[in-house]
């Protein structure tokens, strides 16, 4: 298990205060370089690493500790510089450690840390016998448990994010066809983009409870550690019993509102990525994306050119993005940006949060459409409502399925299917053509309180494919 200790601090860290900050631990203190010079190690003279040092982060994106770290920062909110250390817990004197290279921090250039607690700037004896043993070759970086079928990663904060830890750990584990495995309390909450990641399996959310043991905090399955991995248990008939903790749930009367689109260009060298995302945020917002990143938490002020120009930089290989909302009205996305033989494809999640009260703009979605398809080359989109928490982390325990709203497809793709044959589905409702000579089409489905909606998607969809077959 790792403990995590950020410094906040409203100066850069410099090179002469990193190394104040690096001798915590005295004379005898090792220290080593990783990830290409990223991430300093704290150890043992031959030993496993004590805490390991991410580079500094400057947050430019007004609300991002408050939504991470739950924090009472006060005025202390960005810009900030955000430097992050993880302490193994396998030796005592690691924690301590991250705490005074935190502490040295922010005696120098002001700030705070988290946790909150008193600031240290002590020097930590780094004592004979506490030592980890030396690691694998093959262990990595950020991962506190390493088997042949899964990479585990310990995590005790209320909100885990996809940092650069995690995002490593997922790469990890999908490279060597490996589970990642998050175990943390039952106090813990995911921020959407750890939620999208863990979707696929055999990846998991290992939840801890007192009363009984560890749970599936997505589906509530009771799991045991078996065989180098979490994976369910079973009753003597044969099934997963369910977590009484996982379904304990009440109705608080907030929604989310979930629009999922994809969208298809032409690899043109005046390509503009991202103008679909921010179209959608403006028209159901008011306002553009307040910022973007690579990694939680999001620090770059959002600019379409900025992360146009990383996704060309990466090409062929896919660029995986987190786009946030200003915190007075919750909102967060992820942009998966993907070079194919057809074009350039963007597949978005926009998730949106409302409080009980408040009315999501299911009134806006039909001229969205009809915008997406005209100008940003829209294939699909769906369109959800949920009951679901306002600031749209996600807790373990139970939480309904989305209800789809409305449906639409591009114009590319109304024309592969066939107008005619998309135009005549299998429902009572009929979809409305947006545009004449070659129209989209949008199918409206409910307004997220129907629940044979999803039966009616389920059946839309599969009239579609059938055309795709013959």
């Amino acid at each position: 298990m790792t403990k995590d200790v950020i410094a906040l601090t409203p100066q850069m860290p410099d090179i002469r205060t990193i190394l104040a900050g690096l001798y915590a631990g005295g004379p005898d203190v090792a220290i080593n370089t990783t990830a290409d010079g990223a991430v300093i190690q704290l150890c043992r003279p031959g030993g496993r690493p004590l805490v390991s040092i991410e580079a500094p982060i400057l947050l430019q994106v007004r609300g991002e500790i408050r939504r991470l770290l739950g924090a009472d920062t006060g005025a202390w909110d960005s810009p900030l510089w955000w430097t992050e250390a993880r302490a193994v817990t396998t030796a005592p004197e690691a924690e301590p450690l991250a705490r005074s290279f935190a502490g040295r921090l922010v005696s120098v250039l002001s700030g705070t840390t988290w946790p909150a607690g008193p600031v240290t700037t002590d020097v930590v004896p780094l004592t004979p016998g506490t030592a980890a043993t030396p690691p694998g070759d093959t262990e990595p970086l950020g991962v506190d448990v390493f088997t042949d079928k899964a990479a585990v990663v310990i995590q005790d904060r209320p909100v885990v994010a996809m940092t650069n830890w995690l995002s490593e750990a997922l790469r990890t584990a999908t490279t060597s066809d490996r589970a990642l495995q998050i175990v943390t309390p039952k106090s813990s909450r995911l921020t959407l983009p750890t939620r999208i990641a863990l979707r696929g399996h055999p990846n998991r959310w290992v939840v801890q409870d007192p009363e009984c043991g560890y749970y599936d905090g997505l589906s509530g399955a009771l799991l045991q550690w078996h065989d180098g991995v979490f994976a369910p248990a079973r009753s003597d008939s044969g099934t997963t019993p369910v977590a009484q903790a996982f379904t304990q749930i009440s109705g608080t009367g907030e929604r989310q509102l979930i629009v999922s689109l994809r969208t298809r260009y032409a690899p043109e060298a005046d390509l503009m990525l991202g103008s679909a995302l921010e179209t959608a945020w403006q028209l159901l917002t008011g306002a553009p994306p307040a910022g973007w990143s690579t990694a939680e938490p999001v620090n770059l002020p959002w600019s379409t050119r900025q992360l146009t120009d990383l996704a060309r930089s990466r090409a062929p290989r896919p660029t995986w993005l987190i786009a946030i909302g200003h915190p007075d009205r919750p909102a967060i996305a992820t942009v998966q940006i993907t070079r194919t033989t057809a074009g350039v494809e963007e597949d978005i999640t926009l998730a949106l949060g409302y409080d009980p009260g408040e009315i999501p703009p299911l009134d806006a979605i039909e001229g969205l459409a009809e915008t997406l398809a005209a100008e940003h080359h829209l294939t699909s989109m769906l369109t959800s409502l949920r009951p679901a928490t306002c600031d749209l982390t996600v807790a373990p325990r139970f939480e309904a399925p989305p209800i789809p709203v409305a449906f639409t497809l591009g114009i590319d793709t109304v024309h592969d299917i066939g107008l005619g044959h998309a135009s005549r589905p299998p429902l009572a409702v009929q979809p409305i053509q947006l545009g004449r000579t070659r129209p989209a089409l949008h199918y409206v489905l409910g307004d997220g309180t129907n629940a044979q909606a999803g039966t009616m998607l389920q059946q839309l969809t599969q009239h579609l494919k059938n055309a795709q077959k013959s």
